[in-house]
């Protein structure tokens, strides 16, 4: 039984068939309702605007919803613009469009004319057949047995479930446009999404020509950067902060502005099926992931918290620092000379209060909490898998195939290539790139990203230089300690710590100018490539972003964990950077502070920049361009003006989103032993990311274009990667830049008063130097040296593990430091196989796909079956019976007279 009702009322003025209105122009008949551009001129007819809502998203006639809208502006000299306007518009029209045009007279500006399109049924109906589009034909039968324990405590989190199930359960099949009646069609008006209405008609948009000259020349894509149209955007269904007062009008955008992007609903959990109602499954499955990383980030927060209080609570059980404070013991260790000349002997107590900082983040708990992320990073990505299986059944995405959607040609790869072969699949000829160019291109591509990876480096040379040379004007102009003048913190300032500070700043600057222009050079050069599908360029330019933002946001924390104080030297011998410059020695307290300094500058710099910049840009760039319309009564700023004024939605709008998630991930992954804390800081950071983008996407942009996607795409391996390469940071960050290894070392093998405990580590770990036998050139200028040093002090300690002056083996490496640095590699091994051993076994532990989600959709393949053939048997049986008799009442198909189109034909 056929199914379909819907509004067939009135159809106004400009109401036509495509093909009436072409054959009226084709045989020379004027339509009083078409301009010269081919579109409907009804706004010229000065119908008063001040009647219709302003968040109306119909036609004039009320009844015909719009779909899309193009606006652009009719320049004196735009002759040929207003040619390519007419020739599309003609074309939007065979291919079965509806279009409507509000004159520029009724626009906010007085400019810009808006071509409002519709897509009807019959055109919705063939490209979902196309596009196979899932829509539902049963209601879900299996029962939902899913509990979860003490439900009652998630009650305050829960957000109403009218918001959190917009739509009834549904099993669900490729639309067929031949079985219409199997589907469940209740409204042909309604029953395709406006979400899905609006991808099909980007769908023809992007293929459509605009000239009858060159076929070639098609896609709105290329009219918008010619200049021809100025924007291409579906309408929001209501302002955000009241609903619609047109009936027909969801309001949708309202619910989401109220249920999830007010910062006041932090707490609560994501309308994640109004999302992917609204937005596509594209942008649901972003925020989907975004809410699950940020859930599982509180696991993580929690032990780095519990980390960080055990430092606190052994604070007092610090025995080092206490030797270092001691003015017995630290006040009498006279230390050799950090740079040359500037630079003058000091007592190792000065350094007092860097070592108990840096007994916070290195103890015993860093250890534990390196090995728990090692795990935890495994199960993020195993139970997110999980739950992408569970959206995949949920949102119809389990039989996506990648070719119907992703897959399919881009039309700047359709354009740029002139060469066609024949496909071997579908027999027909399709354009392709040449072997010898595509090399060229990919040469050309990955010379042009060594070159920018090898500035940054040479950025980063140029940050350590400037440490180097700083140091000692920093030190010579603390000698005399003038920032103890400073109350609070001018006790805890320090020559090492202004120097990391600054250069830490100076390297966060530089980091952001790079970004700016390396974001240019990425896009240009993988236009350049020419990539086939959608797919593939965002892969590549995937690829491309983050090697390059992976040598920008981590090379100088790399510098500092495994290469600072790495390769100094010694008083007497010291190695030298472009042969003046010494290289930096790490603090008595250890290297760790300085990364855990690095880290923070770093990242908490971009994330709060990043917030800022996403949030407050776009809100200062509508506010300027509305400014005039603000001064308009409300019931003349209509639904299209509203929207235009609002900023686009790019097509790589998604892509920065995951890319400023997954660079936090290697700072809470890559480095996390140096700060237990970066978890926790993180998670503050995604609470109001997530409602910073909620209220971005809701509130500042343009309803972007909807479109599929099953997963995150490459950002999956991605994360996987980091994982990996996680579990190896931060086992040589424990290994070579804290001191937990070699104070084990101590206490287990050269403590000489038999208890295990630490009493005498500092002296053992700091090496003596004849003070004579530092060369003239490195030797402290006179006026240098602090009032306290004389003549009789005639040695110097340092931090390594050499022989002391006198002996036969002088200033060579001592057994003990041959034995800290086997059991450094050992404990790099154990901890890699150790953690290793536990992902890769958690990973075989926790299945992919949940058994009730594989049973749900089998359950649903067998009833797509059951349903399709008893359909047939029906449709059998009506045809036998219609032919017995020679008296056929059977039901008409809903496409009585289904027009062909030429370019409709084209684009599919």
């Amino acid at each position: 039984m056929n199914r379909i009702t819907g509004r067939t009322g009135d159809q106004s003025l400009i109401e036509m068939s495509p093909s009436d209105s072409f054959n009226d122009e084709s045989n020379g008949r004027h339509n009083p309702y078409t301009s010269a551009s081919g579109s409907s001129q009804l706004g010229q007819q000065g119908i008063d605007k001040s009647t219709q809502s302003k968040d109306s998203v119909f036609f004039r006639d009320g009844v015909r919803r719009i779909d899309f809208i193009l606006s652009y502006v009719d320049d004196k000299d735009g002759e040929r613009k207003q040619e390519r306007r007419r020739e599309y518009e003609a074309n939007l029209q065979n291919a079965g469009l509806e279009l409507e045009t509000e004159d520029k007279s009724e626009s906010d500006d007085g400019k810009t004319f808006f071509l409002k399109i519709h897509a009807p049924w019959e055109v919705l109906a063939t490209y979902a057949d196309v596009l196979k589009i899932k829509v539902p034909f049963k209601a879900n039968d299996i029962p939902d047995h899913s509990q979860i324990p003490m439900n009652w405590l998630s009650t305050p989190f829960r957000l109403p479930d009218l918001v959190m199930h917009p739509e009834p359960d549904y099993f669900t099949a490729a639309f067929d446009k031949d079985k219409a009646d199997f589907f469940l069609i209740d409204d042909k008006d309604t029953f395709f999404s406006p979400s899905t209405r609006n991808r099909i008609v980007f769908y023809i948009l992007a293929r459509c020509p605009y000239t009858t000259e060159d076929k070639q020349k098609k896609g709105i894509k290329r009219l918008l950067s010619n200049g021809t149209y100025c924007s291409a955007f579906p309408l929001h269904d209501s302002r955000y902060y009241k609903k619609s007062r047109d009936p027909n009008c969801e309001s949708e955008r309202f619910s989401l502005y109220k249920h999830w992007a007010t910062f006041l609903c932090f707490f609560k959990e994501q309308p994640l099926n109004l999302i992917r109602k609204y937005y596509g499954e594209k942008i649901g499955i972003y925020f989907a992931w975004l809410g699950f990383y940020t859930e599982m980030l509180s696991f993580a927060a929690v032990v780095g918290l519990i980390c960080f209080l055990y430092g606190l609570m052994t604070f007092e059980e610090n025995e080092w620092s206490k030797e270092i404070c001691d003015e017995n013991i630290g006040g009498q260790i006279i230390m050799c000379p950090l740079c040359d000349k500037k630079c003058g002997y000091w007592k190792l107590n000065s350094t007092c209060s860097s070592s108990w900082q840096s007994h916070l983040f290195d103890n015993v708990g860093t250890v534990f909490f390196a090995i728990f992320m090692g795990i935890w990073v495994t199960l993020f990505l195993e139970f997110w898998k999980r739950r992408q299986a569970r959206l995949e059944y949920e949102w119809d995405l389990v039989d996506f195939e990648e070719e119907q959607q992703q897959l399919q040609l881009r039309p700047e790869y359709e354009t740029k290539c002139t060469n066609s072969r024949l496909n071997h699949i579908t027999q027909e000829m399709e354009p392709y790139l040449p072997v010898t160019s595509k090399c060229a291109r990919t040469c050309l591509s990955g010379a042009t990203v060594l070159f920018w990876i090898s500035l940054i480096i040479a950025c980063i040379i140029g940050v350590i230089a400037y440490r180097l040379a700083v140091y000692a004007a920093f030190a010579s102009i603390m000698k005399d300690s003038p920032t103890n003048n400073l109350h609070m913190v001018g006790s805890l300032i320090t020559p090492q710590l202004a120097t990391s500070v600054t250069a830490s700043c100076i390297n966060f600057v530089i980091i952001m100018i790079l970004n700016l222009m390396y974001e240019r050079v990425a896009i240009w050069i993988t236009d350049m490539e020419i990539p086939k599908t959608h797919l593939e360029y965002e892969n590549k330019l995937t690829v491309k972003m983050f090697l390059f933002q992976f040598v920008n946001y981590y090379s100088s924390c790399f510098y500092v964990a495994f290469f600072k104080g790495k390769f100094v030297g010694h008083p007497g011998d010291y190695v030298y950077m472009f042969g003046k410059l010494r290289n930096e020695e790490c603090d008595p307290g250890g290297c760790l502070i300085e990364l855990t300094t690095q880290l923070v500058i770093v990242m908490t710099g971009k994330q709060v920049w990043g917030n800022i910049q996403e949030a407050l840009v776009p809100w200062l760039m509508n506010w300027w361009g509305s400014r005039k319309a603000r001064n308009h009564p409300e019931s003349l700023y209509c639904r299209w003006e509203q929207d235009h004024d609002l900023q686009g939605f790019g097509q790589l709008g998604l892509f920065y989103e995951y890319l400023e998630m997954v660079i936090q991930f290697g700072f809470i992954t890559l480095f996390v032993a140096s700060f237990p804390l970066a978890p926790l800081l993180a998670l503050f950071n995604n609470i109001i990311e997530v409602r910073v983008d909620a209220w971005k996407f809701t509130t500042q942009f343009r309803r972007p274009v909807a479109s599929k996607a099953h997963s995150i795409g490459a950002w999956q391996e991605i994360l996987n990667g980091m994982a990996v390469l996680s579990v190896v940071t931060n086992a040589f960050i424990v290994a070579f830049t804290s001191d937990m290894i070699p104070r084990l070392v101590y206490m287990y093998a050269y403590q000489t008063n038999g208890q295990l405990s630490m009493k005498g580590y500092i002296n053992d770990s700091l090496s003596i130097f004849s003070i004579d036998q530092i060369p003239a050139e490195s030797r402290p200028e006179p006026e240098e040296n602090p009032a306290w040093f004389n003549s009789s002090i005639t040695t110097c300690r340092y931090r390594d593990y050499r022989y002391p002056p006198g002996h036969e083996q002088e200033y060579a490496h001592t057994m003990q430091f041959w034995h800290i640095l086997a059991a450094k590699l050992a404990f790099i091994i154990i901890m890699e196989h150790v953690v290793f051993l536990v992902k890769y076994f958690v990973a075989w532990l926790i299945p992919d796909v949940p058994s009730e989600v594989k049973a749900r959709v089998k359950r649903e393949r067998y009833l797509v079956q059951e349903y399709l053939h008893n359909y047939e048997v029906e449709k059998l049986k009506d045809q036998l019976t219609c032919n017995t008799y020679n008296d056929c009442s059977c039901p008409p198909m809903i496409y009585p007279s289904l027009p062909t189109h030429e370019v409709l034909s084209e684009c599919l």
